[in-house]
């Protein structure tokens, strides 16, 4: 759907030079030529199905939405970046699972997303997205809002980048720049640089101490070969400061919190002191602060 939208805002305004061969033939005094009755036959069929396309992709968004809210908590992080930067690479290389990998533009047009064990018992929600392009046309941005929506629903954004490629500080800004027209706040969202096929450098060490500059906190990987040792650590790091483990005094009587807890955290354990529950588990870093406010006594181990 989204790329048969994209097609027909690429050809509403271009109709005018397919019927050019027919508009000189004239149907009388007052009368249109019959290039001119088909040209706007086709645009009243364009419009038609273009306003279709929008209302289902709409339809679309709605239920990925319920989705996302069907989910089991888990932090999440979305590859974004220029088209053949490598993002399914790099989502098969941390989940091990089977990701479809082509040499292509836009080898990926629909958002697929895995569940990534990223050590000491964290997972990271990872989704992969539609690569941008160099002067991508504004109406093409609105066509792929629909697979944006995960990126834009992440804690984290992992901006893959070709580090192999000339040109790849234009790429960056290409990808930063169509990130600011679909509405991605700076700073609302962490980004981490990742810095893919490092095995076609002649010096990566060299390479990531001069992007360090630029990026402080940039990943270097080979994503081919599976190397993402680094930008797993990266994850979980993340995820430990998005879901502390925590320790949480809940009253015995105060059985809403307990189910709110259960419902809503990773409870690992829970023992009963003195009238008191503590439970011991993983919370998000702003509900352990709602928590805090409303008098709950918390305490983040170490």
């Amino acid at each position: 759907m989204q790329v048969d939208l994209a097609q027909l805002e690429y050809l509403l305004p271009r109709l005018t030079r397919m019927w050019t061969h027919l508009s000189r033939i004239r149907g009388g005094i007052g009368l249109r030529g019959p290039g001119e009755t088909q040209l706007e036959t086709d645009r009243r069929a364009i419009r038609r199905k273009i306003s279709t396309l929008k209302r289902r992709l709409e339809e679309v968004a709605d239920h990925r939405a319920n989705q996302r809210q069907g989910r089991r908590a888990l932090p999440s992080a979305a590859l974004v970046g220029y088209t053949n930067a490598g993002k399914s690479s790099v989502l098969r290389a941390l989940s091990g699972t089977e990701v479809f990998v082509e040499d292509r533009l836009f080898a990926t047009l629909d958002p697929l997303t895995r569940e990534v064990d990223v050590g000491e018992h964290y997972r990271v929600r990872v989704t992969d997205t539609v690569g941008f392009i160099r002067k991508l046309p504004h109406h093409l941005v609105a066509s792929f809002r629909a697979t944006l929506e995960e990126a834009r629903e992440a804690d984290l954004l992992l901006h893959v980048i070709d580090a192999a490629t000339l040109g790849w500080e234009e790429q960056a800004e290409v990808v930063e720049g169509v990130l600011s027209e679909m509405g991605f706040e700076e700073g609302r969202q962490r980004v981490v640089h990742v810095f893919n096929k490092a095995d076609l450098l002649p010096d990566p060490a060299a390479f990531l101490a001069q992007v360090r500059e630029r990026y402080p906190h940039a990943v270097l990987t080979t994503a081919s070969i599976g190397a993402v040792d680094e930008l797993r650590t990266v994850l979980r790091a993340s995820a430990q400061a998005l879901r502390p483990v925590a320790r949480i005094h809940v009253p015995v009587a105060d059985g809403r919190l307990l189910a709110e807890l259960h419902r809503d955290a990773e409870v690992l354990s829970q023992e009963q002191e003195d009238g008191v529950v503590i439970v011991h588990a993983r919370v998000e870093a702003r509900t352990l602060g709602r928590l805090r406010r409303d008098g709950v006594v918390v305490e983040i181990p170490g």
